[in-house]
């Protein structure tokens, strides 16, 4: 009964996304490629799909830079008020999105990839901190107090040391944060501005006006074998560490 009851929560979850799948690769005369032949024949998606991935990638790069140092200052200086990088987890997050849509209408901060790039580091800041803080807490201490003891300083013991003992928790937060910010759709929504669209963006302009074609299949299809292929490496990653 258990096993029945697992599978049929396993089969509504995923049923959709299969069939979404599935429907990007068939029309009228059976299969074709059609629909993503012309995806990559729209300007505008191509553009899309750069902004999405520029996004994600500088995002992840800040963020795991940032979320790293922090992290490592919590654990081994004991800072205070470590709560503060929670709080972007536990708000909803359209609730941050509004916030940062009113703080930069505050500022006259230019709505576009700057405000958008600021909102994705932001959340991803948090996550970044959680994953690696694990990661730091997880490790021996007396191995950086030997590098200490053998002569090196705390740049050096932390570059050489530290840091590569650290590399699967980091890893595995850049994959984390790269999906984040991948496939945000809520808090790009609220800080874009005219003329800067991601792929997320895209789907939900089409979606909302009905349009429900084989190429937005195919479009969807893309982007989620982005965030499951992050999905997969982060837990074959988290299994060996």
């Amino acid at each position: 009964m258990i096993k029945f009851f697992v599978a049929s929560v396993f089969i509504f979850l995923y049923l959709p996304i299969f069939y979404v799948i599935v429907a990007s690769f068939f029309d009228v005369k059976g299969f074709t490629l059609k629909w993503y032949e012309q995806l990559f024949q729209s300007k505008a998606i191509i553009v899309a799909f750069y902004n999405s991935l520029t996004l994600a990638l500088i995002s992840t790069a800040i963020s795991v830079i940032l979320g790293t140092l922090a992290a490592y200052s919590f654990v081994r200086y004991k800072m205070r008020s470590e709560s503060l990088f929670y709080t972007p987890i536990i708000i909803p997050e359209i609730t941050e999105a509004l916030s940062l849509l009113l703080f930069y209408n505050l500022l006259s901060f230019p709505m576009g990839f700057y405000s958008v790039l600021l909102g994705h580091t932001a959340f991803n800041v948090a996550f970044v901190y959680v994953i690696v803080r694990a990661r730091l807490e997880g490790f021996q201490r007396s191995l950086e107090d030997a590098s200490l003891t053998l002569g090196a300083n705390e740049v050096q013991t932390f570059l050489k040391v530290t840091l590569p003992l650290s590399m699967p928790g980091i890893v595995a937060a850049a994959l984390i944060a790269f999906t984040l910010s991948w496939d945000n759709f809520i808090k790009t929504a609220f800080t874009t501005g005219p003329g800067f669209q991601t792929l997320p963006l895209i789907i939900w302009a089409q979606a909302a006006r009905g349009v429900v074609s084989p190429s937005l299949n195919a479009l969807t299809s893309l982007v989620l074998l982005v965030s499951l292929l992050m999905a997969y490496l982060y837990v074959r990653l988290s299994r060996k560490t």
